[in-house]
């Protein structure tokens, strides 16, 4: 372990466990699968299942404010030991005074691409953003994101395959386990992967 990673782990004490990723990459997915091996999870009832995510978001309100000035952060210091769900575009404005273990979810972007384009005609959403120019802009945001991750001593780093999660859920919940190093029950976990729910693929998108 680096020597910055065991400081703050002597200094902080259990870690934020922190699912993220971009949007539509598989972060319910995966907070689904934490929750299932046995870990509490910080989230509330304001986003409700739908057809986009019939299992749950399992999103926090009070995440949304992390970038703004004088936001109360407290409620992180309270999660450490707990998974919570934050967007890739929030992971900077975590607070410096804990320490988190980043479960990053990756997904291939033409698939994140489809499946946003689903969720904005179900919601009647339009003006979005052309998929070129969305998927440069997701680009650079992740090779940010990375070198934020790689070089910041707030943060221990996994990152999991969309596709990989869903075709060997077993192994997936296996790597999630070694890696926060907590006593979770992989089957469970494991079982928690529905394949049904892979959807939008190239030449599958429905």
């Amino acid at each position: 372990m680096p020597l910055g990673s065991l400081f703050r782990r002597v200094r902080f004490g259990p870690a934020v466990i922190v699912v993220s990723g971009l949007p539509r990459s598989g972060t319910s997915m995966m907070m689904k699968m934490l929750v299932a091996g046995g870990i509490e999870a910080v989230t509330d009832a304001v986003r409700q299942a739908d057809e986009d995510n019939p299992k749950g978001y399992f999103e926090y309100e009070p995440v949304k404010t992390l970038d703004k000035p004088g936001a109360d952060k407290s409620w992180v210091r309270n999660a450490r030991g707990k998974a919570v769900k934050v967007i890739s575009f929030l992971l900077r404005d975590l607070p410096r005074d804990n320490r988190y273990q980043v479960i990053f979810m990756q997904r291939d972007m033409s698939e994140i691409l489809a499946s946003q384009r689903k969720m904005e005609i179900r919601r009647e959403e339009t003006g979005s953003v052309p998929d070129g120019d969305m998927a440069a802009h997701y680009d650079r945001h992740l090779r940010e994101v990375r070198y934020l991750l790689e070089n910041d001593t707030r943060f221990d780093l996994l990152e999991v395959e969309h596709r990989s999660a869903i075709e060997d859920a077993v192994g997936t919940a296996r790597r999630v386990r070694e890696f926060l190093g907590l006593p979770l029950d992989e089957a469970k976990m494991a079982a928690e992967v529905d394949r049904s729910l892979y959807r939008n693929r190239p030449g599958t998108v429905r």
